[in-house]
């Protein structure tokens, strides 16, 4: 999975805009004027994501998939999850979080 293939996927959801306002190294993608996705383009290691998440579901991921879901990274931590995309974690669950973000968000969940 690559920086493209979450993109792409990112902007097949409805209403979906995509912008720099940290910088030139971090894509944000907002639905309702809001971000549910942060994707950082200088990851040195592995690529990761931040995306939002309801509390609760945040800790089990964390529980979950210990070495792949983490509290996010310079975000609230409450109800951002960072996600390392290393090949551990199936691009289904990966493409979930995505869309559960994006619900949260867009209040479509």
């Amino acid at each position: 999975m690559n920086v493209e293939e979450i993109r792409d996927f990112a902007l097949s959801l409805e209403d979906v805009t995509e912008s720099f306002p940290f910088g030139p190294d971090t894509i944000v993608f907002k639905t309702n004027n809001k971000m549910f996705l942060l994707l950082p383009l200088d990851e040195e290691d592995y690529l990761k994501i931040n995306v939002k998440c309801n509390p609760e579901l945040a800790i089990e991921l964390r529980i979950q998939y210990p070495d792949s879901v983490l509290p996010g990274y310079h975000m609230n931590k409450k109800h951002w999850n960072t996600v390392v995309i290393d090949g551990l974690l199936p691009w289904m669950s990966i493409k979930e979080m995505i869309e559960h973000s994006y619900g949260l968000v867009g209040r479509r969940i």
